[in-house]
């Protein structure tokens, strides 16, 4: 009996991913070197539009890509990932065809990896940015509490751990900073962090962010603060409520800032690119725009 042809790449099917995908969206991350962060893909899957493709042989996903609206002004693109053995087939740009035409001319931002940079600047995209990835164990640079000291060229802040009252504090100060409405995920960061901070000084909120576990690693994310010195004191204050090693992507702009880090204790670890579609940067406040939540959400 003849046997049915192989299926080319461009047969394959997408298909939008649901919560019971997730162990094999992680199974993919594990597979291309990443970390498993199911807790990650938990939040990115519900908060999200997750785009997979079906291995042809069964055996899990041949590709996965996410997509994380803002509304008609900003859409970030992440975890576009292809398995191994479907490298070079054609996924990735498959995927990132029904995501460009999925969103019908909204702005695209993402963080590519220097793998994944070609791809994309041969759909269009622009390079308006980097960000440089450190992380490793934390050295303390003297007690930190409330309030917290900060150096003489920084006004003094208080960090405390955020309170159910101050999330829509939380989603004032990062509208101007973000540049567009993020409430739906930011909504969701008290039950997916397991510490949020917030700065204040005089009786106001100046800054914020997160803690979330991935692998055996803690990051940091979102970091969005008024100076260095508030970024600073978040990230102290946050380090000092974990024994696991720290991760963090700074914009590379904030040299300030990830000097400290490493002063800190934290090593470079890799770096992304970040590009932008449809738009010439992207939207908002880069001064106090220190960290992602994650490099899928732009």
């Amino acid at each position: 009996m003849h046997s049915p042809s192989p299926r080319s790449p461009s047969d394959l099917p997408i298909r939008r991913l649901v919560r019971e995908d997730l162990v094999a969206c992680a199974d993919l991350c594990e597979e291309r070197g990443w970390p498993r962060d199911e807790h990650r893909w938990g939040l990115l899957l519900s908060a999200g539009t997750a785009y997979g493709i079906d291995a042809p042989d069964g055996k899990g996903l041949a590709g996965t890509c996410l997509l994380m609206s803002y509304g008609p002004r900003l859409a970030a693109v992440g975890m576009l990932l292809v398995a191994e053995r479907h490298a070079g087939q054609g996924l990735a740009r498959q995927l990132m065809r029904r995501v460009m035409n999925d969103v019908q001319g909204t702005p695209l931002a993402l963080f590519a990896t220097a793998a994944g940079r070609p791809l994309y600047e041969k759909l269009g995209f622009s390079v308006v940015g980097r960000a440089e990835r450190v992380g490793g164990s934390f050295r303390a640079e003297g007690a930190v509490g409330s309030p917290a000291v900060s150096p003489a060229s920084f006004p003094p802040v208080t960090t405390r751990p955020a309170e159910a009252a101050d999330l829509q504090a939380i989603v004032r100060l990062d509208l101007p900073v973000f540049g567009v409405d993020r409430t739906h995920l930011l909504a969701r960061l008290p039950a997916f962090c397991d510490r949020l901070q917030v700065a204040e000084q005089d009786g106001r909120l100046v800054g914020y962010a997160a803690l979330w576990p991935s692998g055996h690693s803690h990051v940091v994310g979102p970091l969005v603060a008024q100076d260095t010195g508030t970024a600073r004191a978040l990230v102290a204050a946050l380090a000092a409520t974990t024994d696991r090693p720290l991760r963090i992507d700074v914009e590379a702009r904030h040299e300030e800032l990830l000097s400290w880090l490493v002063d800190r204790g934290l090593e470079p670890l890799s770096g992304t690119t970040v590009m932008t579609y449809g738009i010439p940067d992207l939207p908002g406040n880069a001064a106090r725009r220190f960290a992602p939540l994650t490099l899928a959400t732009a």
